[in-house]
């Protein structure tokens, strides 16, 4: 069963995201129908034969269904009429809507198999004082898992006043756990810290480096990466890998050039996301390159930056990280496409595969009661591996991050 907190109303120009949720909600809500045996009506030579008294049989307990609370920024105020969706709204309303169908999707596949689960839907409206009122909900606090919210402002204070001993899963965010302090918070997406560690580990293991450059903009965005990089080289190196921290002006390195190699690859690090600074930089390791091999390990977020150049990014032998590397050629992504189409008649977004992989991963763990050692149980899903650490005062870390390389001018997984 369904519970939606909010009445749909008709949206001007977006009909469909109307129709979705009304159908999710219709379709979740449907009750099972069983067969029942035709009563026989007993003949008169029947009603007069004696009665023997026998015990009623016994029916087998329903299993109590498994409860789930999900808090998305639907935005279902905007339905009504006269409000309208504003862009970034509707972004959110649509993403909220496709990480639902995915994770419906995944539970309707557990409920196949036997499972029992009871799915409520609440709307965070992506508002700090709703999520504050919503972690008052009894109905919510009392669940087996929670979902949501969201963003971190919304997870903070609804985190802040829960008082629940159930998990709550951050689903989508990569935000520190430190910024919400709850040793039940789940968290998926890996943080930018753990970025930093798997490019380490790929580095440790497959390069094998004496030196690794980390080039920096000055930019305080930057320390959560240079930090979990640097002391995840430390520790896989015992100290043995010298890590050279620099702050690059104007794309000039030529005070690096007496500590480079011309015959070994010469491994960089940048963790910078501001334009001005990646244009200039990359131009000037393009330009080292020529006479001394230069390998690039950069931030996740580069692969949406559409200014940077993939010709200069392959002459890099450029890595990245990337914690919701989708493979659509895949046979298991070709068979979720599949199966996603016939259910609700549209392709699936990343949000969606996110759904599905995180629906299935934690309806397993409420099946089997396992939420105390999620560290001893991997998942392999659509878009990333789910490998969890406990962390005291902040709740469970997803750490793994694949690693990704520019290529035939697109990026292929290396790790």
């Amino acid at each position: 069963m369904i519970s939606v907190r909010n009445h749909l109303l008709q949206l001007s120009g977006n009909k469909w995201l109307l129709f979705f949720i009304t159908a999710l909600v219709l379709a979740a809500c449907s009750p099972k129908v069983r067969q029942v045996a035709p009563v026989k009506k007993p003949t008169d030579t029947e009603a007069e034969k004696p009665k023997i008294a026998e015990k009623p049989p016994v029916k087998p307990a329903a299993s109590k269904p498994l409860t789930i609370a999900m808090v998305l920024p639907l935005g279902l105020d905007h339905l009504k009429p006269g409000a309208r969706y504003t862009s970034p709204g509707l972004t959110k309303a649509n993403m909220s809507v496709e990480y639902y169908q995915g994770f419906k999707l995944a539970l309707d596949s557990l409920t196949a198999g036997g499972a029992n689960f009871k799915l409520r839907l609440y709307d965070s409206k992506d508002e700090a004082a709703q999520a504050h009122s919503l972690g008052f909900n009894p109905l919510i606090k009392n669940s087996d898992l929670i979902v949501g919210p969201v963003f971190p402002d919304g997870m903070k204070v609804f985190a802040a006043v829960l008082n629940t001993k159930s998990p709550v899963v951050s689903p989508l965010s990569p935000a520190s756990p430190a910024t919400i302090n709850s040793d039940n918070l789940i968290t998926v997406m890996p943080p930018l810290e753990y970025h930093g560690w798997g490019a380490a580990q790929y580095i440790n293991d497959k390069l094998k480096p004496k030196k690794i450059f980390i080039l920096r903009s000055g930019f305080s965005q930057e320390q959560d990466y240079v930090r979990g990089f640097k002391n995840a080289t430390d520790s896989l190196s015992n100290k043995k890998v010298k890590v050279i921290i620099v702050t690059i002006s104007k794309g000039q390195l030529g005070g690096l050039i007496p500590q480079l190699s011309k015959k070994e690859q010469n491994i960089f690090v940048v963790a910078a996301t501001d334009q001005a600074f990646l244009t200039v930089t990359l131009k000037s390791l393009d330009t080292l390159n020529r006479h001394y091999p230069v390998t690039l390990f950069g931030h996740p977020s580069w692969e949406k930056f559409s200014f940077l150049k993939i010709d200069i990014l392959q002459r890099l032998k450029t890595h990245i990280t990337s914690g919701d590397q989708v493979d659509y050629k895949s046979d298991a992504n070709m068979e979720f496409v599949r199966v996603y189409h016939r259910a609700y008649h549209v392709e699936p977004t990343d949000f969606a595969i996110k759904g599905f992989d995180e629906g299935m991963y934690f309806g397993r763990q409420l099946i089997d009661n396992n939420f105390a050692t999620l560290d001893k149980t991997d998942y392999v899903g659509l878009h990333n591996r789910f490998h969890f650490i406990k962390k005291n005062g902040l709740g469970w870390v997803n750490t793994h991050v694949n690693v990704l390389m520019y290529a035939n001018f697109e990026l292929k997984q290396v790790e």
